[in-house]
């Protein structure tokens, strides 16, 4: 394995749309969501550990879920782990990996995936990321990996790019989550793919990036002392971090540097950002209706979604297109076309129930 190979896992989010499983306290990530006997995480890790030395995989994760990281990956260490003293969104995060990742070694490249995404063809995904890793090692680029749309989906940003036979293509520019029009067009034109937000850079392109677009925040996160992979990392973070602007990676960075590429990516991704998405995931029976956990009879239903504890017995009838999930003491149903207004049910449930519960 390359040395020079490094890899941030982006683990701090909440995944409030697949409420009640995911909750504050336990989120999507830690857990099995397709029943495969992995969490998402645990995959995520293992996967991108076929390229990058598993010392050289860091987690930045919210202070709060450090022991469920240290728990679920036994290969890290304590000082892998990225831990943010408050939610700054995704800029502040990536800046302090790659100051930490440049103090121990300047020539690194390195890659910044999400924790919870589901990818079915794991060797193309791998040879994408190398093929990026070289770029990147040999250019001052940034570079993303865009999906290839199949459908209009205005729940993604979308990266347009200069058509040529180059594998490895300059963006002309990003476009946050578009209208149903807007999306329809961009598919039409062959020239938009989808933002998986999957990144690589080196340390150096990305440091000198932020440089140029987001200096006070390289004046509060870099202090010039090699306080990074030192005793002092940890208090220096916590002092720190939270004066940070609170803006993503996409529009503090990406959408204003001019020297931005994607390689455009068909390794089977899916963002596993809703129940809906999941269910497309999920072996279904000869009524399109998918389980996880349950033991499950289903009667003139179709369409439907059930999750529950392992081994729960479940009876369906006259259900069409539903979710269906059981958490401990919750139970959620709900049309699967509004798998969108979870966030909104799980804020009523708040108000209603209390904190415990979400």
């Amino acid at each position: 394995m390359n040395n020079n190979y490094y890899a941030v896992i982006m683990a701090g989010g909440v995944g409030s749309r697949f409420w009640p499983v995911s909750t504050q306290k336990f989120p999507k990530q830690f857990h099995d969501m397709l029943g495969t006997g992995e969490t998402l995480i645990q995959r995520t890790f293992e996967r991108i550990n076929e390229l990058v030395p598993s010392k050289n995989i860091l987690i930045a994760t919210n202070e709060r879920y450090e022991k469920l990281v240290l728990e679920q990956l036994p290969k890290v260490n304590q000082n892998q782990l990225l831990l943010e003293p408050a939610m700054r969104n995704t800029a502040p995060c990536i800046l302090y990996s790659a100051l930490k990742i440049y103090n121990q070694n300047p020539n690194a490249v390195m890659l910044v995936a999400p924790s919870d995404h589901w990818i079915d063809n794991e060797a193309e995904f791998i040879k994408n990321i190398e093929t990026s890793f070289k770029a990147c090692s040999e250019k001052d680029i940034l570079m993303t990996l865009g999906i290839q749309p199949d459908h209009p989906n205005t729940g993604y940003g979308y990266i347009q790019f200069e058509a040529n036979s180059a594998e490895i293509k300059k963006v002309k520019n990003f476009t946050e989550k578009p209208n149903l029009v807007t999306a329809k067009q961009f598919i039409e034109s062959g020239d938009y793919l989808w933002n998986a937000g999957i990144f690589v850079w080196s340390v150096k392109s990305i440091i000198k990036a932020f440089k140029n677009y987001l200096p006070e925040m390289v004046d509060v996160l870099d202090d010039g002392n090699n306080v990074y992979n030192s005793d002092f990392e940890d208090d220096f973070i916590r002092n720190n971090y939270e004066k940070c602007e609170n803006i993503s990676i996409d529009f503090g960075v990406m959408e204003r540097a001019k020297n931005v590429h994607v390689l455009p990516v068909d390794f089977g991704w899916n963002d596993l950002g809703t129940w809906g998405s999941l269910y497309n995931k999920l072996e279904k029976d000869i009524h399109n209706n998918a389980t996880v956990g349950a033991d499950t009879i289903f009667r003139d239903a179709n369409g439907n979604m059930i999750r529950t504890q392992n081994g729960k017995k479940v009876i369906i009838q006259g259900l069409q297109d539903f979710i269906v999930v059981e958490k401990e003491d919750v139970i959620m149903i709900c049309p699967r076309k509004d798998d969108q207004d979870i966030k909104q049910i799980m804020a009523n449930a708040k108000n209603t129930f209390g904190n415990e519960f979400v």
